[in-house]
């Protein structure tokens, strides 16, 4: 039986939505702002939040908000974290992949997530102890061993253009022994992927929270495990994850983290 908290983020991310979709025929003629470089947010991203914060604010009306686009609303134990639409690019040119994130925080620790992508109808819902879910029906990470005949997925760091480099270094090391990487446009679907099977890891540079809560959340509730590029268990502070099963994750920081400056392996 979901809890009432997931319920509420169920709602409020279906009507996000289906926002989302009925503006996909006026992609052009929307207004759009590049919030940092290379960094941008529509009209679309600014009313999906607006619709998923009144829904969130009506049910928890003490609870603390991190929304993308509108910063930190209030403060609180308990923190709503919100993405309205992880995928902005894809959406932009009409390429289909793309997602609402919503998470509860409890401090530091993500304790409710829901992810739904409104083209697949598909909604991935994780509740601290309770498991991980696909449309209702339970789902676990890959049983893969190790790095060898690994799917993994990434993102290039579009906002950290100095870790370029990086990026390309950990890619390498990866591909020694992993079977393949993909770089799908929305850190949360990677994530919801992982959860459920489809990739075998993922690792990227410099996320913000409402990019990875949930997600990460789902992947822990499916049986794996999140930490840094360090290693370091938790929602990290920096960004720069690491998903998968225990082995994968594991197996992930080995390769990757010798290709490292000491700045993406700090906490």
């Amino acid at each position: 039986m979901p809890r009432p908290a997931i319920n509420v983020a169920v709602k409020a991310a279906r009507a996000a939505g289906s926002l989302i979709v009925r503006n996909l025929n006026r992609v052009e003629g929307l207004a759009v702002v590049e919030k940092e470089r290379m960094d941008f947010a529509s009209d679309v991203d600014r009313m999906a939040e607006q619709l998923i914060l009144r829904e969130l604010k009506r049910a928890y009306p003490t609870h603390a908000f991190l929304a993308e686009e509108s910063g930190q609303i209030g403060k609180a134990r308990q923190t709503w974290v919100i993405d309205p639409l992880d995928g902005t690019h894809n959406f932009l040119r009409g390429f289909p992949h793309f997602c609402v994130s919503i998470a509860m925080l409890d401090g530091n620790e993500p304790v409710y997530g829901v992810i739904y992508d409104p083209l697949r109808d598909e909604t991935f819902t994780a509740s601290k102890g309770d498991g991980a879910f696909l449309n209702e029906r339970r789902i676990r990470v890959s049983p893969r061993d190790g790095l060898s005949g690994a799917l993994l997925s990434t993102g290039f760091p579009y906002r950290q253009r100095r870790h370029l480099q990086a990026q390309i270094d950990m890619t390498h090391a990866l591909l020694a022994s992993a079977e393949d990487i993909r770089r799908t446009g929305s850190a949360a679907l990677d994530l919801a992927y992982v959860a459920c099977g489809r990739l075998d890891g993922y690792y990227e540079v410099g996320l913000r929270p409402w990019d990875m809560a949930a997600g990460a959340l789902l992947v822990r509730e499916a049986g794996g495990r999140y930490c840094d590029f360090a290693g370091r268990d938790g929602l990290p502070e920096s960004g720069n994850i690491v998903a998968g099963n225990h082995k994968v994750a594991a197996a992930v920081v080995a390769a990757i983290e010798p290709t490292l400056p000491p700045a993406l392996l700090a906490g």
